[in-house]
């Protein structure tokens, strides 16, 4: 099995700029996940959001997990669930607005590294959209302005934890799925494994690497890029040892921002290249709230029906 996709983006601003953009492009064409290093984010930073995270879950919602399980009789299933994940979770919203500071249980100074933190995975978010634009050959700046909307674009983090699972065999981590929305950046535990993409049919671990951060394209960078990139399935396997910490931030489009592919990879000679829908994203997840863990082409193929029924989307 080839080596998961690693990108030093120190090398971005050198002689290795070209290859490590055709890594970056052969990441996005075939993997849908890649790994970055030096990334720009201080390891002293990314130590002090991982203590934190960690000691706010021991602190404040290890005990609530376990009252879940016990009250849905989890901790002694004898055959496969389906319909629940073994994770405690909790999410902040950071753009347009933010609700951080009406989080309960999080203390003053956990917060600021909240925000901080957030603050910096925005810029890196942008920074690679653009480098993205490059690769696929659009003026830079083209997905965040596909994204914008009339607010902006909509930005959160999901911090996760997964605990100790005693039958790991009948219950996910977090059940299979594609992301719905457009550029996710993953802080993950670099002890604790569990995070693993569908590829060529086979189920492939995601490494833990202590201060990178997990890049994965979601649906709506397939539709802007006509299927150029492709979202990705992927799984939490739960683990009988160790809680892994999972912090996953989403850089989507604004509500009313309407996503269709990019004329300029769509080919000129042939209006039936298009292959993707036109919606408004909030149309989309709206649709995938109830259908996330299941295949993404239905939702595709729904969203096709809708603007075939109704009246076209209009930017």
């Amino acid at each position: 099995m080839e080596n998961f996709p690693l990108i030093n983006m120190e090398k971005l601003n050198g002689d290795e700029r070209r290859a490590t953009m055709g890594k970056i492009k052969d990441a996005c064409e075939n993997w849908g996940f890649f790994e970055l290093v030096n990334h720009g984010i201080s390891h002293e930073l990314l130590d002090t959001v991982e203590r934190m995270t960690k000691e706010h879950y021991r602190k404040c919602m290890e005990q609530r997990f376990k009252e879940m399980v016990t009250a849905k009789a989890l901790d002694d299933v004898k055959t496969e669930v389906n319909n629940v994940d073994w994770e405690s979770t909790f999410f902040l919203r950071h753009l347009p607005d933010s609700n951080i500071s009406e989080i309960p249980d999080l203390d003053d100074e956990y917060r600021e590294v909240l925000r901080d933190f957030a603050g910096k995975l925005e810029k890196l978010a942008e920074e690679l959209l653009d480098l993205l634009c490059e690769n696929l050959g659009l003026e830079k700046g083209y997905l965040k302005q596909a994204f914008y909307g009339s607010k902006g674009p909509n930005f959160g983090t999901k911090v996760s934890n997964y605990p100790p699972c005693p039958t790991p065999d009948l219950i996910k981590g977090l059940r299979a799925h594609t992301d719905a929305g457009g550029i996710i950046l993953l802080f993950q535990d670099d002890k604790v494994s569990g995070l693993q993409l569908l590829k060529d049919g086979e189920w492939i671990d995601v490494p833990p690497m202590r201060h990178s951060i997990v890049i994965n394209l979601g649906d709506q960078i397939e539709v802007i890029t006509n299927g150029r990139y492709k979202s990705v399935m992927h799984r939490v396997i739960a683990q009988t040892n160790g809680t892994r910490m999972s912090i996953a931030s989403f850089y989507n489009p604004g509500n009313d921002a309407v996503i269709y592919p990019a004329e300029k990879l769509v080919k000129a000679e042939s209006k039936d290249e298009q292959v993707y829908p036109k919606f408004v994203f909030d149309d989309y997840m709206k649709l995938y709230a109830g259908l996330k863990f299941q295949a993404k082409e239905p939702r595709f193929e729904a969203m096709k029906a809708a603007k075939a029924c109704g009246p076209a989307a209009t930017p």
